[in-house]
């Protein structure tokens, strides 16, 4: 098992999810240092049993999935649970994770931040939250899927599973591109209750992404263009 850490200047944060990591995870640990431009590299530097992947500059979210994909499967892991290193994901449900990858019976277990009941005060903001929720509308009606939470980064992956997607989506719009390669591969998908957390309602996305419309729109062009593609809509015919 392998747990994969995509991070930008988590120098707050990096050295505390790591130690919970251990506490809770028997599993190796990549973290995927994505130009970071704080002590972010130079924490890492000083851990001594992990693997690291470092970028020289920022290529994006998505990037780093990918290539935390890749390395797994480079490594012969069987699957990778990529999360967050911000504290919104909880290292403690990390063994429900593992026990539903060791049942062996999906090939995606997708953590969903709407499935637990939540109070006031771990609302996202207005505009996160309507996104995600059009977007997972969208996602459900075209792709014929139940998802209740599309955007969750905390997830378990089938390293066999992810061999089989064509994935090229660098940004925070890769979780678009992927429910699509997903069910054009004819994967199968479960949902795992996590609790919603948000520490920093003011973080950003940066750029023209912080335009809520303008991020909607890319979402969109994102999805319609990996699902109009001839070999997407051959596979999902035929499945």
């Amino acid at each position: 098992m392998l747990i994969a850490l995509p991070v930008f200047n988590e120098q707050r944060h990096l050295q505390k999810v790591l130690h919970e990591i251990r506490l809770h995870a028997p599993a190796d640990i990549l973290v995927i240092d994505d130009g970071s431009t704080d002590a972010t590299p130079d924490l890492l530097r000083a851990e001594s049993d992990i693997f690291v992947l470092r970028h020289k500059r920022n290529k994006g979210y998505g990037q780093s999935i990918i290539d935390a994909f890749n390395f797994a499967a480079c490594h012969d892991y069987q699957w990778v649970i990529t999360m967050d290193c911000d504290e919104q994901h909880e290292p403690a449900t990390l063994p429900e994770f593992i026990a539903a990858a060791e049942a062996d019976t999906v090939d995606i277990i997708s953590g969903s931040r709407y499935l637990l009941s939540k109070s006031r005060k771990d609302e996202p903001p207005m505009d996160r939250r309507l996104i995600n929720q059009l977007m997972t509308d969208v996602i459900n009606r075209n792709l014929n899927f139940n998802l209740t939470d599309s955007f969750c980064g905390f997830k378990a992956h089938r390293v066999a599973a992810m061999k089989k997607l064509d994935l090229s989506e660098a940004g925070y719009a890769f979780p678009l591109e992927f429910w699509v390669r997903a069910a054009q591969a004819g994967l199968r998908i479960s949902e795992l209750p996590i609790r919603l957390i948000y520490n920093d309602p003011d973080r950003h996305f940066g750029g023209r992404l912080d335009d809520p419309n303008h991020r909607l729109r890319h979402y969109l062009n994102v999805f319609f263009r990996a699902l109009h593609c001839d070999e997407c809509r051959q596979a999902l015919a035929a499945g």
